[in-house]
């Protein structure tokens, strides 16, 4: 009975959401980057985590990544957003994970972090700066806060060729990303311009198998919960309902353009 109350007192504290890209992200419950689950692990490979790291995910979403790590390499984590509504989903799923001895979450903006310099072994950040106009201030935040000798890694859109005319305008406003996306080449320069050595950097096109790895990432209840979300959203807001019949579809060539990158560097 307490928790059936529980449960009730959760649902009536739920905001309303804002309709937009991330807004609704928030309330669903969900975080999406390219690669999905492969790709994180991919990732906090090239990092070099262990059991020993305290790793900061910035831009944590609704804790996925900070559950990965917690789970699968033992590491304690610091996962920071910038939306109240993110870490309140990602506080859910540390908790329905029994993870809240390994994980912290904060309200944080990732241009300016509110930690100390030298402070975590790794610091990670999936499909963050891409929506961000000063990719170099973040980046050297995200070297500001690792410790001399750590890992700096990064999971971002790129375009693997120059796209046609037209076709960036379009991708950036249906996934709402106002500032240009970047090459590689860029984002090995951005790591670079932060301050970081041994510099890595992995390219991917679209790959259904590596997206799919996101099912295994957030598993059944978690889907049901953002179905039974959705639809209950769709039932009662008219303005979702308006927000979906406008969502646009992404042109059928957009993935000969645009994939994503893995990169890490040492600090």
């Amino acid at each position: 009975m307490e928790e059936m109350k529980a449960a009730v007192r959760g649902r009536q504290r739920t905001p309303e959401p804002e309709i937009s890209y991330f807004g609704l992200q928030a309330y669903l419950g969900t975080t999406k980057h390219m690669g999905g689950l492969e790709s994180t692990r991919d990732l906090v490979e090239m990092c070099h985590a262990d059991e020993h790291a305290y790793v900061l995910d910035v831009g944590c979403g609704a804790g996925a990544t900070a559950c990965t790590l917690a789970k699968e390499f033992g590491a304690d984590v610091m996962g920071v957003d910038l939306r109240e509504s993110m870490i309140s989903r990602a506080e859910e799923r540390a908790a329905r994970e029994g993870l809240t001895d390994k994980i912290e979450f904060r309200v944080a903006d990732a241009r300016d972090l509110p930690f100390e310099d030298g402070v975590f072994d790794i610091v990670l950040s999936e499909s963050v700066a891409t929506f961000i106009a000063d990719k170099q201030r973040v980046l050297s935040e995200l070297s500001r806060v690792v410790k001399t000798g750590g890992f700096v890694g990064l999971n971002e859109e790129i375009w693997l060729n120059r796209p046609l005319p037209g076709l960036a305008e379009t991708a950036g406003s249906i996934w709402e990303i106002e500032p240009e996306i970047l090459t590689a080449a860029a984002w090995l320069q951005l790591l670079k311009g932060a301050g970081l050595r041994d510099i890595a950097g992995r390219t991917f096109a679209f790959d259904v198998r590596r997206e799919s790895s996101q099912l295994k990432r957030d598993g059944f209840d978690d889907y049901w919960r953002m179905f039974s979300r959705t639809l209950s959203l769709y039932i009662r807001d008219p303005a979702f309902r308006a927000y979906m019949r406008d969502e646009r579809r992404l042109p059928e060539d957009v993935f000969d353009y645009l994939g994503y990158g893995l990169f890490a560097g040492r600090k």
